[in-house]
């Protein structure tokens, strides 16, 4: 445990900006051995000012240790040189999402302010720590020792400096400072893209007329302006039901316009000066490209064998897509038509309303009536449930929890078989001003052990479901169930990983593998067992009906091709940017979209201007959503397939891709949930091809 004493304690010197770390820390030193703490040591009570003072203190206690770590070259020992590093590890990694986090969540713009600030504050100090010869050659001289460790001990110093080089600190002086410079203005401008992001709150005003086809429960949800017409926002709860549902092309249009060119002005400059100083910092490094840099250190190995991956993909699926977009043309010439209009190609904002539209009438899926059998409530009990029974935990609430908002929800773990505590989770799940605007899991608190205790996991589940109201219940579409499932696989990655240090913990894998766990458990919400134990009408409680659940099943595969020739859309934006010095991102996406696509990109739009995960840790790695999909159908269809329930599978997935985090090589972790090494079989046929 890092901190020990009373968490009010704790929170109140917090408030009165006297976190004294260096004493916090002398307490952890003077712990004797234990096994576990329950305790959350995160504090959402703080103040702009005390969130900027905090993150002021932690970069000073840093500082220090660092100081301290680079004078242990002469005599370099794991207690003078790397223990002091990874205990550095822990305490920084709380303390900035005590500052960070709020950015994405908070309802006071001063307090997002604050946080932002912070996390440009934290950002710099990182590169320049990653910049320090001094702490490299320390950690050098040490491992120059062959000291007498393994495991997780080793793989923590080989990483460690293989991340001072990938930095550029064994470089020449001025070589190093330029990487350092860069990285420090990629930084600020990564945060400055994704705080325009959160801040973005354009909307649109529409009359009933121009809301065609959108159910009631949809108005009920609206607010209206003083003319009476609707307000509509750009966040996911509007803008996904309008693409699928609205019957009036215009409207559609005008939302695809709105949507696909938020943040056009500010993040498109911010997006291309971020492509071109990842490619400088690459050349500096020795690496052909940012992509190439990148990949290196991931599962994929280089941008050739992405391109080739990709490539194939689309090759295989463009026969499937072609049929699907030539439906959707057939419904789009005979609406037309009725309308006395002439025929005219498919356009973006078309898309989403004749797949929903080939589902209904082809499938006989309504996704509206089906929704009525997803409240939230209902979904979330059936969803613990089951992750419960397939990963051997109890999950409890916490009343009188300390949030950051009274939406949210507090759960603490503990393990069925003994009671152990495993760690904590929160659940905030519905939209409003200022707050993340897509699903996403952070990692709060690492689960990790110092002095022989372990510090508990604590991860937080931001989603944005519609939110109840006084008329209208919060009732999931089938995709945000699924969504759902994804977002909490990554939750209990963070909560059942059993690592030693930081920097292992819970979802720290290769990018190219970490959506893989989450992935595997998105087939738990197309098995009908499982639609039967999430279901339950708000009316009466009748489950979802087997009829409609069978429909619901077969549908899976429709517009498939479609779907995923815009994942190898994005996938090949992001490795075409990435692969090249400077970039028009507008010109790039339009000429993509066209040929992988099949129609046009709509003119005044720009997608990479709200692509937050080109400047959210995932640049020139979203192929790893593919890519990692080959490993989770694999690991489904061989271990859960013919059981979803299983205990005995659960435990083996827990045991061997949960719990060792990122303490091992992914290869090596489906190669001992698999039996054997992994192969595209189960990728390839769900998608509807022969492998």
């Amino acid at each position: 445990v890092f901190w020990v004493g009373p968490l009010r304690d704790f929170t109140e010197r917090c408030q009165m900006v006297q976190v004294a770390l260096s004493d916090v820390l002398a307490h952890v030193r003077a712990q004797g051995e234990g096994t576990a703490t329950s305790q959350n040591l995160l504090n959402w009570t703080l103040s702009a000012e005390n969130i900027l003072a905090l993150a002021d203190e932690v970069i000073n206690n840093s500082r220090s240790t660092y100081d301290k770590v680079a004078a242990s070259k002469a005599s370099p020992s794991w207690e003078a040189t790397v223990a002091p590093m990874a205990e550095d590890d822990i305490v920084f990694r709380i303390v900035e999402s005590m500052c960070t986090f709020p950015q994405h969540v908070s309802m006071n713009k001063e307090i997002r302010d604050a946080s932002t600030a912070a996390d440009e504050k934290l950002s710099a100090y990182m590169v320049e720590l990653s910049s320090r010869l001094d702490v490299y050659q320390a950690l050098q001289a040490y491992d120059a020792t062959k000291p007498a460790i393994s495991g997780e001990d080793s793989r923590y110093v080989f990483k460690t400096l293989q991340q001072f080089r990938r930095k550029g600190v064994h470089l020449d002086d001025a070589t190093r400072e330029a990487v350092k410079d860069i990285n420090k203005r990629s930084k600020e401008l990564e945060i400055k893209y994704s705080k325009n992001l959160g801040e973005e709150n354009g909307k649109l005003h529409f009359t009933a007329e121009q809301l065609d086809g959108m159910p009631q429960d949809f108005f009920d949800g609206l607010d209206k302006a003083e003319d009476g017409s609707y307000i509509i926002t750009l966040k996911y709860p509007h803008q996904v039901p309008i693409m699928k549902l609205c019957k009036v092309p215009a409207t559609r249009q005008a939302m695809e316009l709105a949507f696909n060119s938020r943040c056009l002005q500010e993040n498109t400059p911010i997006i291309e000066e971020l492509v071109s100083l990842r490619d400088k910092a690459a050349k500096l490094l020795s690496f052909p490209t940012h992509a190439h840099y990148i990949t290196d250190v991931r599962m994929a190995k280089s941008p050739e064998a992405i391109r080739a991956f990709l490539e194939d993909l689309s090759n295989r699926l463009t026969p499937l897509a072609n049929q699907e977009m030539a439906v959707l043309q057939q419904l789009k010439d005979e609406d037309r038509a009725a309308a006395g209009l002439p025929a005219e190609p498919l356009r973006a904002w078309d898309i989403a309303f004749y797949r929903n539209l080939v589902e209904t009438k082809h499938y006989s899926v309504d996704h509206q009536q089906i929704k009525a059998y997803f409240p939230i409530e209902r979904v979330t009990a059936g969803l613990l449930d089951i992750y419960q029974q397939l990963l051997g935990l109890k999950f409890e609430q916490v009343t009188d929890a300390a949030v950051w908002h009274p939406d949210v929800l507090l759960y603490q773990a503990t393990n069925t078989a003994d009671g152990a505590l495993v760690g904590s989770f929160y659940l905030d799940m519905y939209p409003r001003e200022g707050k993340y605007g897509h699903a996403a899991c952070w990692s709060l608190q690492p689960g990790c052990v110092n002095n022989k205790t372990r510090l508990l996991p604590v991860t937080a589940l931001v989603c944005n479901f519609t939110k109840p109201t006084a008329e209208s219940p919060s009732l999931l579409l089938h995709e945000e169930v699924e969504t759902f499932f994804h977002e909490f696989g990554h939750a209990m990655h963070n909560l059942c990983s059993l690592a030693k240090l930081s920097m292992f913990a819970g979802t720290n894998v290769e990018q190219d593998f970490v959506e893989a766990p989450s992935q595997m458990l998105e087939n738990w919400a197309w098995e009908p067992a499982v639609l039967a134990r999430l279901s339950g009408r708000q009316a009466d409680g009748a489950p979802l009906p087997k009829d409609m659940v069978d429909k619901l099943v077969a549908a899976r595969n429709a517009n498939c091709g479609i779907f995923n020739k815009r994942q190898i859309l994005l996938g090949t934006f992001d490795q075409t940017i990435h692969t090249a010095s400077t970039a028009d991102t507008a010109a790039v996406l339009a000429e993509l979209t066209q040929a992988i696509c099949g129609f046009p990109m709509t003119p005044g739009t720009n997608i990479a201007a709200s692509f937050g995960h080109m400047a959210g840790g995932y640049d020139a790695q979203y192929y790893g959503y593919l890519w990692s999909e080959v490993y989770s159908m694999d690991m489904y269809a061989t271990r859960f397939k013919d059981d979803v329930f299983s205990a005995e599978s659960g435990k083996l997935y827990r045991d061997t891709i949960l719990a060792p985090g990122g303490s091992r090589d992914a290869s090596e972790l489906l190669r001992a949930f698999l039996g054997r090494d992994p192969k595209s079989d189960a990728f390839l046929a769900s998608k509807g091809l022969t492998p």
